[in-house]
Order: C-alpha cells, then structure tokens, then sequence
C-alpha cells in the first residue's frame, strides 16, 4: 500500500503542476491532468476494495476464532485493525448484552438445524417433564418423542 500512495502523491503534484501551467494558457497538458486524475480514482478504488475486504476477513475471523485473535493473525494485523478488532468485539457484545434484558448468544447455533425436531428416547422411566415453554410430556421407558429444541 505504501507504494500505490507514493504513486499517488507524485500523480497528485505532477497534477498539480501541470494544472498550474495550464491555468497560464497552455491548454496541452489537459489531457494528462484528466488521465492522471483518472489513475487517482482507480488507486483510490482499488485501496478502498482492499481495505474493505480484509475488514470482512477480520470479522469472519471473529465469528470463527472468538474473541481472542490467534497470535499469528494478530501478528499479520496492523494496530488500527486490531482497533477495529477490539471496537467490533464490544459492539457485539454490548448488542447480544441488550437483547431481552437477560442477553442472547449470537455464536451458539450459527448454522441451521437440519430439522425442526429432535428425536428424544427416554432411557428409563421419567415422568412428567416440564419444558421450557411450560407444557408437560409424559416421558416413558423406551418411548420416542419429537420435541422442538426451543422446548428442551
């Protein structure tokens, strides 16, 4: 990145001469104002899309790793990164904090279940179980039931 912003500078001050003599009447240098400018605005993109892009990479490594960077990412990061880093952390949990008033955990379950029910079999006699949602099932030795995992 250094050198695309070095290339910047010298395009930005050829630009800025050439703008200088042109302003005295010289029309000539026109051309290559607007193809340097032109330049700035491509470097600009590509630096923005570069930055935009390890910016996701940081935050799918959030969600994959926790909220302990790996020492060898975190050596790979500059500081304001690791700045960004730390911010995201705490927006997160500041966010999964707020949710309900008791808080929600945003990293268990991050893939959908496969179905919308899981199979229980009771291993003994059991009873009344009372789920979470406040209904009851009448487990049994050897019985199957079908039970949503909001209910277990």
């Amino acid at each position: 990145m250094k050198q695309v912003f070095e290339e910047m500078k010298a395009l930005y001050e050829e630009n800025q001469i050439d703008v200088n003599a042109s302003i005295t009447s010289e029309m000539q240098y026109h051309a290559a104002v607007q193809l340097r400018h032109a330049v700035l605005l491509r470097n600009q993109r590509c630096i923005l899309a570069y930055l935009y892009n390890r910016l996701q990479m940081i935050r799918d490594i959030r969600w994959g790793f926790g909220a302990i960077l790996p020492p060898e990412v975190r050596a790979c990061l500059s500081e304001s990164e690791v700045n960004w880093f730390s911010s995201y952390n705490r927006n997160i949990a500041s966010y999964m904090s707020s949710i309900g008033g008791v808080g929600v955990d945003l990293f268990t379950n991050l893939q959908p279940p496969k179905s919308l029910y899981i199979q229980v079999r009771c291993l003994s006699e059991y009873g009344d179980f009372e789920t979470s949602d406040g209904n009851t099932v009448v487990l049994t030795k050897k019985q199957y039931s079908f039970l949503t995992e909001k209910r277990l």
